[in-house]
């Protein structure tokens, strides 16, 4: 025997080899939605034998869909078409407010299964100077319920004050339930574990690691920033809960971004998800009416709905709501995005856009917090310079928003990056609002910011330094990871 493998162990170990490799890469094609991921995985797998199909075993298969469908199953959820009169209703307002936004609702309502709502109120909350106190106030208003998501919950002056405020609301008998992210968890040292144990709050992590530290590359998070109270008010947007979006405590630096506070239908959409997350994380079905009230629309509110995304779902919800808006533009698109990587069907929308005459502005900070993400941006921007698209590099401090405004009467906003992370990758929520008012709102915010910052041109792109050039076009390679 012993002769036997010491003759033909090498011939075992190859065949063995080659079968791994070949299971593995039928799996990526059969599997992969993104022809790039799945071209990357398979060059792995076959350039570095037994390593590169073990590192897709363990990276590269998404084992939570099947999971989360079934979790998902039992929240309770809402009805996915609407009944003719709803339905004849929603597109009179829609086409009241502009005809060719009725083909962009039509399209949300088959890619996302979630309807469009009417009678919501969505004020702006312009970083955390006033996104903070807000959600604290109605914390402490809490009679029933709050639910908590935030991917980032630090351990700092906001974050223990977020921790005490969830304590007083158990304290007087609220139910209290907060998710964070396993990674996101570990941006602050220590953790704000302990001061949620301390005051009484049941908490969980999404997706444990085994790593104790953050891995600010990770994959398969959960981004959403959500937040519930009694089921009828909500809070959603892009903003961790962490004091560097305070101007107490960054000062001149303070990070911009922007929040939401919702009220009306749309509300009961942010809940259905935030109770899928909990099933998935938990076990815990939080299904009864203390969670999931009925809301009725409010006199005089907008047309909202919500965008969940992620690995768990069959369809791209955020990456199609995109396509659509991109398609049915007239006039003008107004985008603001801490990370701009798009895939090439998003970078042909906006180039398509361009060329059929509609103006397109895209807002980038200057000096990015990832820098694998602004090395490998750099590398693709003047692919949609090229065609016709403003970029404008807004200057310090670092601009955390993400928002999107179309012809000035349709806005979206909430978690989702531009990038392969957030599109595929990460579990995201976002809202699209069919408004002029609050589109008219948002492009103000978006013309300030465009009047204090500077025009990326081709010309500048073309004169960065030949190494320069090579940094970015070697890190752009790896943009579907980023």
């Amino acid at each position: 025997m012993i002769e036997f493998l010491d003759g033909y162990w090498p011939h075992s170990a190859a065949t063995i080899g080659i079968l791994l490799s070949i299971a593995a890469t039928v799996h990526a094609a059969m599997t992969k939605r993104d022809v790039r991921s799945a071209a990357g995985w398979v060059g792995v797998i076959w350039l570095s034998p037994y390593i590169g199909a073990l590192a897709y075993y363990l990276l590269g298969i998404n084992r939570i869909s099947r999971r989360a469908v079934r979790l998902r199953t039992q929240a309770r959820r809402g009805p996915t078409q609407d009944t003719p009169e709803a339905a004849l209703a929603l597109e009179s307002a829609v086409t009241a407010l502009s005809p060719h936004l009725a083909q962009l609702r039509r399209l949300v309502n088959r890619s996302t299964h979630k309807l469009l709502t009417q009678g919501n109120r969505i004020a702006p909350l312009i970083g955390g100077d006033e996104a903070y106190p807000s959600m604290l106030e109605a914390i402490a208003s809490a009679e029933s319920t709050i639910a908590l998501s935030s991917y980032i919950f630090d351990c700092d002056s906001v974050g223990r004050q977020f921790a005490d405020a969830l304590g007083k609301a158990r304290a007087r008998g609220v139910e209290v339930r907060v998710l964070i992210d396993a990674v996101g968890s570990h941006y602050s040292r220590p953790t704000i574990h302990q001061s949620l144990r301390d005051n009484d709050v049941t908490y969980a992590l999404f997706m444990r690691t085994r790593m104790p530290w953050r891995l600010a590359y990770a994959n398969m998070r959960t981004h959403r920033k959500l937040l519930i109270v009694d089921g009828q008010i909500g809070f959603a947007g892009g903003m961790n809960i962490r004091e560097a979006f305070t101007s107490a405590v960054g000062g001149a630096q303070t990070q911009q971004d922007i929040h939401f506070r919702v009220e009306g239908p749309v509300v009961a959409q942010i809940s259905e998800v935030f109770a899928q997350d909990w099933a998935f994380t938990t076990g815990e079905v939080l299904d009864d009416e203390s969670w999931l009230p009925d809301i009725h629309g409010l006199d005089g509110g907008v047309l909202a709905r919500g965008v969940a995304s992620g690995p768990d779902r069959p369809v791209d919800g955020t990456h199609m709501v995109l396509m659509g808006a991109l398609a049915v533009a007239q006039r003008r698109i107004r985008i603001a995005t801490p990370y701009f990587l798009p895939d090439q069907q998003l970078i042909a929308a906006l180039a398509v856009a361009a060329r059929r005459g509609v103006q397109v502005d895209i807002v980038v900070p200057e000096e990015n917090n990832l820098r694998l993400v602004q090395w490998a941006s750099m590398a693709q921007l003047r692919q949609v310079i090229e065609p016709g698209c403003r970029v404008w590099l807004q200057p310090p401090p670092f601009n955390h928003s993400k928002l999107m405004v179309v012809d000035g009467l349709w806005s979206y906003f909430g978690s989702s990056n531009w990038d392969p992370r957030s599109l595929r990758l990460n579990f995201e929520f976002d809202i699209e609002v069919y408004d002029g008012t609050l589109a008219g709102t948002l492009e103000h915010h978006l013309e300030a910011i465009l009047a204090r910052s500077r025009e990326l041109t081709a010309e500048t792109v073309a004169r960065r330094g030949p190494l320069t050039k090579v940094r970015d076009s070697t890190v752009w390679l790896a943009s579907p990871y980023l």
